[in-house]
């Protein structure tokens, strides 16, 4: 029962003397911010600019003159942002005597280079209709297939391009074979087929030979 009377005695008269000088360094490491936020190049006040502290949801934006003022603590990153300028990031410094701070914050422009437009005015009406009948439509897919299966274009390239191994052995074999059909005879000729003079006849009266002018 002693001890726990010693013991809220002793607490009794530490505490008051611990908690002043917890409120004396919470105060201490408070900071009174204010400055101004202006260009680098020509030295003019930016607006509208977002201060805020790192780290923390708090933070404020300069008037119209570039002023703001802000309470922070000491060590705190400040960050300065602005459209068309490139962010900033300051630190309090920690040896600061007192509880009052000011800077003066340049920005640096950050500038995006778009191309050139070069505006034409409009066309008349005999110009677009020439350009439009005029204009080279690139050919698409399927244009691209039905040239390639064209059969002009098939016959071209069955007699320019050479033949495989598959192909010449399957030709000798088709020859050999026709040779070996006829062989000790002479092969037939259509001249002295009846059937071929039949129609050759037929088609004479019907006048398939006439050239149509």
């Amino acid at each position: 029962m002693k001890r726990h009377l010693l013991f809220l005695l002793v607490f009794s008269v530490v505490a008051p003397f611990a908690a002043k000088a917890q409120f004396e360094n919470l105060s201490d490491s408070v900071v009174q911010l204010f400055g101004i936020v202006m260009t680098a190049d020509s030295l003019k006040a930016i607006p509208s600019v977002s201060i805020v502290v790192k780290g923390q949801n708090r933070g404020t934006i300069s008037n119209e003159q570039g002023v703001f003022s802000i309470v922070v603590m000491k060590g705190d990153q400040i960050e300065f942002s602005s459209i068309g300028y490139k962010a900033k990031l300051a630190e309090i410094p920690r040896n600061i005597e007192g509880n009052q701070y000011s800077m003066i914050q340049l920005l640096v422009t950050d500038a995006d280079y778009l191309p050139a437009t070069i505006i034409k005015p409009r066309p008349t009406k005999e110009q677009f209709e020439r350009d439009f009948v005029n204009v080279a439509i690139p050919d698409d897919d399927l244009e691209i297939a039905r040239k390639n299966n064209d059969a002009t274009t098939r016959r071209i390239l069955a007699r320019s391009l050479p033949t495989d191994g598959r192909e010449g052995s399957n030709m000798l074999l088709r020859n050999q074979a026709n040779r070996a059909y006829y062989y000790g005879q002479a092969p037939p000729q259509n001249i002295f087929n009846p059937f071929a003079w039949g129609e050759f006849i037929q088609a004479w009266k019907r006048g398939d030979f006439k050239n149509n002018k």
